[in-house]
């Protein structure tokens, strides 16, 4: 007997059965990524999320009957100034990304989505819904843009859990003379000669970020589906959005039926940032040798409604279980799929307690149920990563240490900071203070780029 799913809805903050609007069927869409660059840490975290998710319904009601739609962005401001600044064609700039993607994203363990839609492949379908939308009164025409009116619309606001006045204050709005309300959000805006533009109604332009999963989700599951999902960045705007355009467009359909939103990643325990020194992308960990199993293993162990916590500790301790698994499996067939594993993760997506079961069969000792289960979760599939040891750092830090005393006293930096660079190149994080100098690896430490000690 399969085991019922158990899903946290955003829209009613509750944990509900997971009920397939035709029985025996599952449709699902989440929101993939915009495609103009390198995909980072952060956007790892709903592939994975959403890949067990893909898998446990697998599981329960078989392949074929599963349809998982995460759809690429290939039309937006982001990829325009990447095309101006570089100078290349935005079509060779989206698909040498598309393609960096789908490696990147298999190297994690991560199974291709049943349809991987483009945006530009859906114009005709985004001007259907906007078309729609005019003229049941739900957007409006202004100086060659199309605005969605959401005060027309009296659930805004129902996802995020949030009256109109309360999104305003949080919100960060475009403010434009043209729009009846600061809120109101675009579903076609003009396009240069120098911008990606299609004909339309209201002239040459191109669609706005929201109407295209509206569109796609529509036209390859349906106008109503079972989960949508994606990170929580997206519940507001552009979650809210897409439920506020698809049900106007068509009020006799539900659009998604539950939504599902994972948290966000962090990197010893701070938000990843570029300022923080702490960003960096999925292909900067696996070309430190770090392999896809790891990085799936460190995410699979917090559950995805709390914020994941990268360190470099739990990046070791995932190396240390996959090669005790490894050794475990290394002569074995799988056997069955574990129906422990199988109930956590039925229990919304309960990862952790799926891996503290799998801990459970390897003191057991039964290498045919680990290997089957381990693969259920994406797991041992991918190879060891290479040996990146972290040596005794007290020669640098005593270095740095004197180096900083004699600065002190000649007023001269420039040694120091020399080595502080060389160390941070490293991946290095340098704390100092008045009493000492503490160097710890940070998670994208890297013994062979050390200056000499």
């Amino acid at each position: 007997m399969q085991p019922e799913i158990y899903l946290t809805n955003t829209r009613t903050r509750r944990k509900e059965m997971l009920v397939p609007i035709t029985p025996g069927r599952v449709g699902m869409y989440v929101c993939g990524p915009t495609v103009y660059d390198r995909a980072h840490m952060g956007n790892a975290r709903p592939v994975i999320v959403f890949d067990i998710l893909y898998r446990l319904l697998r599981h329960v009601y078989g392949t074929k009957n599963v349809t998982y739609v995460r759809n690429f962005t290939d039309v937006d401001d982001k990829i325009n100034a990447r095309a101006a600044q570089t100078g290349r064609e935005i079509t060779d700039i989206t698909r040498e990304t598309i393609a960096w993607y789908l490696e990147d994203m298999a190297q994690l363990g991560a199974l291709e989505p049943t349809h991987m839609p483009r945006a530009t492949d859906y114009i005709d379908e985004m001007l259907t819904l906007i078309e729609r939308l005019v003229a049941r009164g739900n957007a409006y025409v202004a100086e060659g843009h199309v605005l969605f009116a959401v005060d027309r619309f009296a659930e805004y606001g129902a996802l995020a859990n949030r009256s109109l006045e309360d999104m305003l204050a949080g919100a960060r709005v475009e403010v434009a003379p043209y729009k009846r309300n600061p809120m109101d959000f675009v579903l076609w805006k003009p396009s240069d000669a120098h911008e990606p533009g299609w004909e339309s109604a209201y002239g040459r332009g191109r669609p706005g970020w929201h109407i295209e999963c509206s569109a796609m989700a529509r036209s390859l599951l349906g106008g109503q589906f079972d989960i949508h999902g994606g990170g929580n960045d997206l519940q507001f705007p552009h979650h809210e959005n897409e439920i506020a355009q698809s049900r106007c467009a068509h009020p006799d359909e539900a659009f998604a039926k539950l939504w599902l939103h994972n948290e966000m990643l962090l990197v010893d325990g701070k938000k990843m940032s570029k300022s923080l020194g702490n960003f960096f992308t999925v292909r900067d960990l696996l070309d430190r040798g770090i392999g896809g199993d790891v990085i799936r293993l460190v995410f699979l162990s917090t559950h995805y409604s709390r914020p994941m916590d990268w360190t470099d500790a739990r990046r070791q301790e995932a190396e240390r279980t996959l090669r005790r698994w490894r050794e475990l499996t290394s002569d074995v067939a799988p056997a069955e799929v574990d129906a422990g594993v199988v109930a956590a993760l039925a229990n919304d997506l309960n990862t952790a307690a799926a891996l503290t079961r799998l801990h459970e069969i390897a003191k057991a000792r039964e290498a045919g149920a680990l290997l089957a289960s381990a693969r259920f979760l994406g797991l041992l599939a991918t190879p060891l990563p290479l040996d990146n040891a972290i040596p005794d750092l007290s020669p640098w830090g005593e270095r740095l240490r004197l180096a900083r005393i004699d600065a002190l006293q000649s007023k001269d930096f420039t040694a120091v900071d020399a080595l502080r660079n060389a160390l941070w190149a490293a991946g290095v994080e340098v704390r100092m203070s008045k009493e000492a100098v503490e160097l710890v690896p940070g998670p994208l430490f890297d013994a062979s780029k050390l200056p000499e000690p």
